[in-house]
């Protein structure tokens, strides 16, 4: 579904340019009638990002200390993508931090370039954190409540300083969509291997003068989104097709975010890994113990086994619900990005927190309550391969478990250890079924965690 809407986020272009020059100061040549800038040479840097960041205590504060920090700059809103906002990090290469710094400078990068040493005074600016992302400017005043917001322009001079050392190369660290740290937040990254989903190939980069979101994937369909401005340059043209590295400054906003400086930053000229079908079935991809502990529910799990004697990728894979007697699905966990190992398991937990304290290490999967992994015992499930093929089923769809023979109500479901391919038809001589009730062949014995319980061991 397409992510077309106005954010609050103030690097984002919310108005048409406008080129205001200040008179506080020259700026370098950007091929415009400019003096230059009167770079610094006397300052140094008296702390560090990290030092500066613990004097934040759970709220904004004003910065009382006369403390220096030094950076270089990584984004620019030469082509109107950001707006209002400078990041900066600490190194040109392999930074370790970053900070976002709000200012009310409209083409700052007639002052401040890509690479440009810059040294940031604190003494008088904000501190502030906003879903974990740091934040240094001025400040406003919101219902009581100090926020971050942009250093005026008649004072950004004074705060923001560019050094005589050299304009350096800013080096973007080369990751990929899962190798995404938040410390590489704030910093300029390039994201290996990905291309814009198939739905948005026939739009353009931004919807007008809207803030605007298209997904990434890699080969693996994970996701990142890329932010573009309504109001950039580019904002009307159409997103390439194929796949490639894209380059930009790592934000974090409810998930990590990507905004590019311009097109330069996109290099997506290689075959779409979509164009290869890589999504397979097979039959030896099988639940292999279900569990709804008599003792805590909140250790239930339901685990998986792979047979074959090479690693499966259950890109397109699904483990699916029919609540007690309903024939229609009640609830679906989506199994894409997950790789499940050479004749190992993979084990999916709906309350990973409960499931670490309980059985001493964490679920491969984290899913929520509800899900096909908190059965109470009387639902069916099934794993249904990317072409929508039922591969193994447990329980008996439009039948609820309560006195059947697949009921493992406050026990366990255990697959027997000598099947080994999967079953698209329950058939109850494949299971040792332990609950509450003992009807129709089952064992009554209730099952207690962690004793009675073996997730991950097949």
């Amino acid at each position: 579904m397409i992510s077309s809407h106005i954010k609050t986020s103030s690097f984002i272009l919310k108005m048409p340019l406008l080129v205001i020059i200040l008179l506080q100061g020259c700026v370098k040549d950007k091929n415009f009638e400019i003096p230059e800038i009167v770079c610094e040479d006397e300052i140094k840097a008296t702390a560090t990002f990290a030092e500066v960041k613990r004097l934040y205590d759970n709220k904004t504060v004003q910065i009382q200390e006369d403390l220096i920090i030094e950076g270089y700059i990584g984004s620019s809103d030469r082509e109107g993508n950001f707006f209002g906002v400078l990041f900066f990090q600490n190194t040109l290469e392999n930074p370790t931090d970053g900070f976002r710094i709000e200012i009310d400078l409209r083409d700052s990068h007639l002052f401040y370039s890509v690479g440009d040493k810059v040294l940031v005074r604190l003494k008088g600016l904000y501190l502030g954190k906003t879903k974990e992302v740091f934040k240094l400017g001025g400040v406003f005043n919101s219902f009581g409540n100090l926020s971050v917001g942009r250093i005026p322009s008649k004072t950004v001079f004074e705060h923001i300083l560019v050094s005589c050392d050299n304009q350096g190369e800013i080096i973007p660290t080369r990751t990929s969509i899962t190798g995404l740290k938040d410390e590489m937040v704030n910093t300029l990254v390039e994201i290996e291997e990905v291309e814009f989903s198939l739905e948005y190939l026939d739009q353009t980069f931004a919807e007008q003068e809207e803030e605007t979101e298209r997904t990434l994937l890699d080969c693996n369909d994970n996701e990142l989104l890329l932010v573009n401005s309504g109001y950039s340059d580019f904002w009307s043209e159409l997103l390439p097709e194929g796949s490639g590295n894209i380059t930009g400054i790592l934000t974090k906003d409810d998930g990590y975010k990507l905004v590019i400086r311009n097109l330069n930053d996109i290099q997506l000229q290689n075959e779409r890994c979509e164009d290869f079908v890589d999504e397979f079935t097979s039959r030896s991809i099988l639940l292999t113990e279900l569990a709804d502990p008599d003792n805590n529910a909140g250790a239930r799990f339901v685990e998986i086994y792979n047979v074959a004697k090479e690693p499966l990728s259950l890109k397109g894979w699904k483990l699916v619900r029919y609540t007690n007697a309903s024939s229609e699905i009640s609830s679906t966990i989506d199994l894409t990005g997950n790789t499940i190992g050479a004749e190992s398991t993979l084990v999916i937990s709906p309350n990973k927190e409960e499931f670490e304290r309980v059985y001493g290490f964490a679920p491969d999967i984290a899913v929520g309550t509800n899900s096909p992994a908190d059965s109470n015992g009387d639902d069916n499930l099934q794993l249904i391969d990317p072409f929508g093929t039922v591969i193994d089923t447990f329980g008996v769809i439009g039948e609820k478990g309560s006195g059947t023979d697949h009921e493992f109500e406050d026990g366990r479901a255990l697959r027997k250890i000598e099947i080994a391919v999967a079953n698209a038809t329950y058939d109850f001589s494949e299971w040792l079924v332990y609950n509450d009730t003992g009807s129709e062949g089952t064992i009554n014995a209730p099952k207690e965690a962690p004793a009675d319980f073996t997730p991950g061991i097949r």
